[in-house]
């Protein structure tokens, strides 16, 4: 307990108001005493206001004794009633992730609603092995009911899923007696930071893949080039070819892959310009003129009626529409034939840009896969004609951005068609 001295130089309310009443006590007595020397009339202006003060002095002193009135210091809330205080149960229905309370001998006390969504056979009363039956889960339980201790558990995946679920048991003092009369289960779903942690490995490794086998090539040539081909003039002039193409393939995929990191960045960014789909096309298709004449092909684009203008970024549309007339060009049969057709469907809302090719045409189980980064159909083909295996995730990331879809269709013998839509400006 503080002493007078320590509570009054806190500024405890209670001591201050005895102090406060006991002055204008003495002040009122004081002014009695001497009432008959008084004769002024506007004493009694004085005498009125201190005897009542004094009244409301004493009188609040006194509540603050009994206990009547609970003082609270500057800038210190309310306290709640007791009818309005929160339990324990309150704070785990309150939690976000899956949780679960289990008393000292491992029964199911308390759990919220997202714990019910994860275990199905979850109920109060009876024993947490009747829910889960994971080793690791059980093992947590009992290092934290008998020792007092925080575990965590990787919990199994259930048969027909893929998530990855850590749970983390920490004892609990329910009773507010023992230190471990129960504990307390909280699980978290991890599944999307594992997938993008294998994500992030499988980027490297098939990066890493690119750049090495070009230049194990580089190395080799060079090699040769220093020690047997030295003074082969013919050989020489061979192998600086090949040299640069493989120096191209590299620059090409640096290009692709810084590409792709700038559009990552602005993922989140809505672009503000403005874009003519006839004149961003027709710049597209005048760019791959060296391309279209090489493989003998035919790019088509249907007339339009009206400009279909779509808000977006005019170098990353570009490289958007690059890319897929790219890919119908060189993935198409020899001496095909190219279809670009646009319209504003039936809502208006949105512009579709439609691109077939003639070719051999993609095969179902492909079509999820194709916008991943690296993934190629045909992995030889597309290194042959010059493929990073970049171009269709560089269209995905773009188009999100844009607020923008790509769909794929295609029929094996048939071609494929890619549509693009985009909001109408």
């Amino acid at each position: 307990m503080p002493t007078d001295k320590a509570r009054w130089m806190t500024g405890d309310p209670a001591v201050i108001w005895t102090v406060i009443a006991c002055v204008a006590l003495a002040l009122l007595l004081a002014v009695i005493a001497l009432w008959p020397q008084l004769e002024h009339p506007i004493v009694l202006l004085v005498v009125i206001p201190a005897a009542a003060a004094a009244g409301a002095a004493i009188a609040n002193a006194f509540r603050m004794a009994s206990g009547e009135v609970e003082p609270q210091s500057a800038g210190e809330r309310p306290k709640a009633t007791r009818g309005g205080a929160l339990n324990w149960q309150d704070i785990v229905a309150a939690l976000p992730d899956p949780a679960i309370v289990v008393d000292k001998s491992s029964t199911i006390m308390h759990f919220n609603a997202a714990s019910k969504d994860l275990f199905e056979r979850l109920h109060r009363s009876v024993a947490l092995e009747h829910a889960n039956r994971d080793p690791e889960l059980i093992e947590a339980v009992r290092i934290a009911l008998e020792r007092g201790e925080t575990a965590t558990a990787r919990l199994a995946p259930r048969s027909g899923t893929d998530r990855h679920l850590v749970a983390t048991v920490a004892p609990l003092a329910l009773d507010g007696k023992e230190p471990t009369g129960g504990a307390l289960i909280t699980i978290r779903d991890l599944s999307e930071q594992q997938r993008l942690l294998e994500m992030r490995s499988d980027f490297i490794a098939n990066a890493s893949h690119e750049l090495r086998t070009p230049l194990a090539s580089v190395r080799g040539f060079i090699e040769t080039l220093q020690g047997p081909a030295r003074n082969d003039e013919a050989a020489r002039k061979r192998f600086l070819t090949i040299m640069a193409d493989q120096a191209e393939r590299m620059t090409r995929l640096i290009d692709d892959l810084l590409l792709l990191s700038r559009v990552e960045e602005k993922a989140n960014l809505r672009p503000t310009g403005s874009v003519v789909l006839e004149e961003l096309i027709a710049d597209v298709v005048r760019s791959l003129a060296p391309v279209v004449a090489e493989r003998g092909a035919q790019i088509t684009v249907a007339a339009t009626t009206t400009p279909h203008v779509v808000r977006g970024d005019r170098d990353e549309l570009f490289q958007v529409f690059q890319n897929l007339l790219e890919n119908a060009v060189k993935y198409g049969r020899d001496n095909g034939r190219v279809e670009v057709e646009m319209n504003a469907g039936n809502t208006r809302s949105r512009y579709t840009v439609a691109i077939r090719d003639d070719g051999p045409g993609i095969a179902p189980e492909h079509l999820p896969r194709l916008t991943e980064r690296f993934y190629r159909v045909n992995a030889e083909h597309s290194r042959n004609i010059g493929g990073t295996g970049l171009g269709l995730a560089i269209v995905k990331h773009v188009l999100s951005r844009h607020g923008g879809e790509l769909h794929v269709e295609s029929v094996i013998g048939n071609g494929t068609t890619f549509r693009v839509t985009l909001p109408v400006l």
